[in-house]
């Protein structure tokens, strides 16, 4: 079902906010209705509470997918929120370090390397999350030792000179 409130049509390259019952899932878009985002994937059959239990999974895949699709009966818009502080890659680039990523499987960290990383890093060349405490370059190619549920991701410091 289309979302009552789609917004003006997203360009290429447009960050692509998703508003999920608990979190926000964020997603850049490709063009002709498709976008790529991170998809946590399921340890085992989906729980009742669905995507929002597998946020904690550890393991996720890059993934392209049909925007209404990705959104479902959530609402979005585009956000490009960070567009005044960084200044965004050219569209043909975006787009093909999106398509360099696809299938690949990243570690997942709600903390730490989260799906806002990974689309802000293929916008600006680097990644940077409000909801997360701070970014890091290397959205989680790193293996994160803490898992999601444990704070300690927080305290751990994390290194910050590998870059992709």
């Amino acid at each position: 079902a289309m979302s009552a409130s789609s917004p003006c049509d997203p360009e290429p390259g447009d960050l692509i906010e998703v508003f999920r019952p608990l979190y926000q899932h964020w997603a850049l878009y490709l063009g002709d209705g498709y976008v790529i985002n991170v998809v946590p994937e399921d340890e085992g059959p989906t729980s009742i509470l669905g995507s929002a239990a597998s946020v904690f999974s550890n393991r996720a895949r890059v993934k392209i997918q049909l925007l209404k699709d990705v959104v479902g009966s959530n609402t979005y818009r585009v956000n490009n929120k960070y567009d005044n502080t960084c200044t965004p890659l050219p569209v043909h680039v975006i787009i093909q370090r999106a398509q360099s990523f696809v299938n690949k499987e990243v570690s997942y960290n709600v903390l730490d390397s989260n799906c806002e990383h990974f689309v802000t890093m293929l916008r600006y060349g680097e990644a940077v999350s409000n909801q997360a405490t701070r970014a890091i370059g290397a959205i989680g190619f790193v293996t994160v030792a803490a898992g999601a549920f444990s704070l300690l991701g927080l305290l751990h410091s994390r290194s910050r000179d590998r870059h992709y």
